[in-house]
């Protein structure tokens, strides 16, 4: 009876722990992901007191691309040797700090520096979330949680356009940023007093066992980190994040100066469109993590092959097709003749208050965030449970390091080529680069994606 009583007792702890835990780095990492994307949010009002060309935002937001990606590549690795709960909550006071720096300041150089710090203190906020999430979560719930977790940058993504709307009525950019920076310096003491690195920092039995050492102290059976390296999968994966996570940031960073500029869209619907994107991602990124962790629990994990894959390349063609709508359908006015589509909107656009034209640029924002974010999921988790359990941190952060880089190409490239040419040439680069993307992982959906030392019995 006592033996009952105490599973009852220690399974309510765990289940208390886990949602204080959760909840906090689920704020903490919303916070993270709103003062990260600030500028974008409030550039339409920057732009209109300080003269900057598109080479200057493109030149601002790469540099926070690279920061982010050095940082975050280095966090992960090294995420194994240090406190998750300080580390995440460093980042945030040095985000909020940034935050509120950068409200005083009126210059390209400063900004861009400031943005570059801001890109240094962001890398410290997802690889203690992966950290903390793999001590306190059963492996079989891990896929779902980290797909729930990743849903705080949609949530920020998606209200952090109509807060910024909001608070310019009454506020100026300098006051926003000043607001939500101190915010977050706030939150970060908050998530320090609540996070836990793992059960035996509160008293119960941790979840994931620790290693068997072998005679020289080094865990039996490990892979190197030569091995890693040397595995096809993992750049597959790395060259697919790239891509997805590159075009992504394209439509984040520049889908609503696109419509404002050379669509002739409202600044109404531009953040609109963000707000929808951010929702749809908010769907899709639950709703990967969810299906494929049904597809693995019908099929199991093989050597070859993931049956994560369907579903990660119907989300890539969901991708593509959705840009080439935004990118051809989508006019300075609505069209003269009453499309199909225009007819079938009709009923659901008179009680939103919207027209058809800006209804249907709602639901492609809303689309292409629900293929996006539910891939940007999916690479992450794969590349977590198909490396060796010694070196997944390390496989996260190569494939999250392509990714940044990824990032960086949307951001200054990215606004060259709308310089010379326009919005819609750089958006179509963006389109076939990601229809390539697509094409080529499904060729290679069928290769060894056990990463590292595989037994030879196995093999």
């Amino acid at each position: 009876m006592a033996g009952g009583s105490s599973s009852s007792s220690s399974s309510r702890s765990y289940g208390y722990y886990r949602l204080v835990i959760f909840a906090a780095m689920y704020a903490g990492y919303t916070l993270y992901y709103f003062n990260r994307k600030t500028f974008s949010f409030v550039m339409p009002s920057v732009m209109e007191e300080i003269d900057l060309d598109k080479d200057d935002l493109g030149l601002i937001t790469s540099s926070q691309s690279a920061a982010y990606a050095i940082s975050k590549f280095v966090s992960g690795v090294l995420s194994d040797q240090l406190s998750a709960r300080w580390l995440f909550s460093s980042g945030l006071l040095l985000v909020g700090i940034v935050n509120v720096v950068f409200s005083w300041s009126s210059t390209v150089a400063v900004f861009a520096g400031l943005w570059f710090l801001n890109g240094l203190a962001q890398g410290l906020g997802w690889p203690p979330c992966g950290k903390v999430l793999r001590k306190w979560f059963e492996p079989s719930q891990f896929g779902t949680w980290w797909a729930v977790l990743s849903t705080s940058m949609n949530l920020a993504g998606g209200l952090g356009p109509l807060v910024a709307a909001l608070m310019a009525l009454s506020y100026d950019w300098r006051t926003t940023l000043a607001l939500s920076g101190s915010v977050c310096v706030a939150a970060s003491v908050a998530c320090l007093l609540l996070i836990k690195n793992e059960p035996s920092d509160v008293g119960l039995p941790n979840i994931e066992p620790g290693p068997k050492k072998g005679k020289k102290g080094t865990a039996s059976g490990d892979s190197t980190l030569a091995e890693l390296l040397l595995s096809p999968y993992l750049w597959v994966l790395s060259t697919g994040y790239l891509v997805v996570f590159g075009v992504k940031t394209c439509c984040t960073d520049w889908g609503q100066l696109f419509l404002i500029q050379e669509r002739g869209q409202s600044t109404f619907v531009g953040s609109s469109y963000m707000s929808a994107l951010e929702i749809g991602g908010l769907v899709g990124s639950v709703a990967a993590g969810y299906l494929s962790d049904r597809a693995v629990a019908r099929v199991g994990l093989s050597q070859y092959g993931n049956p994560r894959h369907t579903l990660l390349l119907s989300m890539m063609a969901g991708m593509s097709s959705s840009m080439y709508l935004f990118r051809v359908t989508v006019t300075s006015s609505s069209p003269k003749e009453s499309s199909s589509w225009i007819l079938a909107l009709h009923p659901l656009a008179t009680p939103v208050g919207l027209t058809e034209h800006e209804l249907w640029i709602l639901i492609l924002g809303a689309v292409f965030g629900f293929c996006s974010y539910g891939p940007i999921a999916l690479f992450g988790v794969i590349a977590n449970e198909s490396a060796p359990s010694n070196l997944c941190g390390t496989s996260h952060a190569i494939v999250a390091l392509m990714a940044n880089v990824g990032g960086f190409l949307a951001g200054l490239p990215f606004s060259t080529i709308a310089k010379h040419y326009s919005w819609g040439t750089a958006f179509w680069v963006a389109e076939l680069m990601c229809f390539a993307g697509t094409v080529a992982f499904f060729f290679l959906r069928n290769i060894r994606t056990k990463m590292g030392r595989v037994p030879k019995k196995v093999d």
